[in-house]
């Protein structure tokens, strides 16, 4: 595929916040990247690969790098901030009314911008949600951030923030989702849909392969694979995009492999094919903790 095929697949591909905006289903994760000085030219290019693709999710945290992603997302998206949908974290613990606004702050200037598009809560902490979604209401009064979300949320956490004064404001939840971890479609996923509310799923390539090795392993994900002239991942990531409800974000730092999640947007699974990989990495038979890495 070229590069121009490859946009119109990711543009065919997208997913729908609460407030309506569309976005690409497939976007780009940073999760380790900015971490070596050495890689930093080729983990620019990348990005910026990713954006000219269509991959225009750019999700980074204050903890990558403790900071380094966002210091290095911000050279990658200087003069194009218009053509990106910004996301970064909060830590739990920075997340109470005085510490959120100073995270955010120094979020916006190593990224080198005045707002972001979403601002996540990473994971749940000693904070109160009540507390954490006041500080994140007047962050988007005060115009530093667009929308604000959650990570690492399951079904009773998520049913908890419902309750609480604008907690139904909440615009994503991204957690764990790979065909080798699917517990999130026992409850989780369910809830999502009722509240017509998107999962951004992190890790989506469970790491290359390394959190569940199956994914590079298998027969089955390996036979469906070359039926497509794809990468076992490939297929993993487009089983992941699947529904329609999903976001995911894989990490990239080289462009072949930014080019490769690219190309997944564009394969179509059969239902066979989908039953097959089904029987190969069934869904969850009961309830089970969140999966995280």
């Amino acid at each position: 595929m070229d590069q121009q095929a490859i946009h119109q697949a990711l543009q065919q591909r997208t997913i729908t916040l609460p407030d309506g905006t569309r976005l690409p289903a497939l976007g780009q994760g940073t999760w380790n990247i900015g971490d070596h000085k050495a890689n930093k030219e080729q983990e620019i290019q990348a990005l910026q690969l990713g954006i000219e693709l269509g991959m225009t999710v750019i999700d980074t945290a204050e903890m990558y790098g403790e900071g380094k992603s966002e210091r290095l997302v911000g050279e990658a998206i200087q003069g194009r901030r218009d053509e990106v949908f910004l996301v970064s974290k909060v830590y739990p613990q920075n997340a109470g009314l005085k510490q959120i606004k100073k995270s955010c702050k120094n979020s916006l200037k190593r990224l080198g911008t005045d707002s972001l598009d979403l601002y996540l809560l990473h994971w749940r902490g000693r904070v109160s949600l009540a507390e954490t979604v006041e500080g994140m209401e007047q962050l988007k009064a005060e115009g530093k951030i667009k929308r604000w979300g959650v990570s690492n949320f399951d079904t009773d956490d998520m049913e908890e923030l419902w309750s609480v004064p604008h907690g139904k404001n909440c615009t994503t939840n991204q957690v764990l989702y790979h065909l080798g971890s699917r517990g999130i479609e026992f409850d989780l996923m369910d809830w999502h849909e009722k509240h017509e509310i998107p999962i951004m799923a992190y890790s989506p390539l469970a790491q290359g392969g390394s959190h569940r090795r199956a994914l590079t392993t298998d027969a089955v994900l390996g036979e469906i694979a070359a039926n497509h002239n794809a990468a076992p991942l490939q297929i993993a990531l487009a089983w992941t995009l699947r529904s329609g409800n999903v976001q995911a974000i894989p990490k990239a730092g080289r462009a072949e492999h930014v080019i490769a999640n690219a190309q997944a947007a564009a394969i179509e699974l059969t239902q066979e094919e989908l039953k097959k990989l089904d029987e190969a990495f069934p869904g969850p038979g009961q309830k089970t903790p969140l999966d995280v890495i």
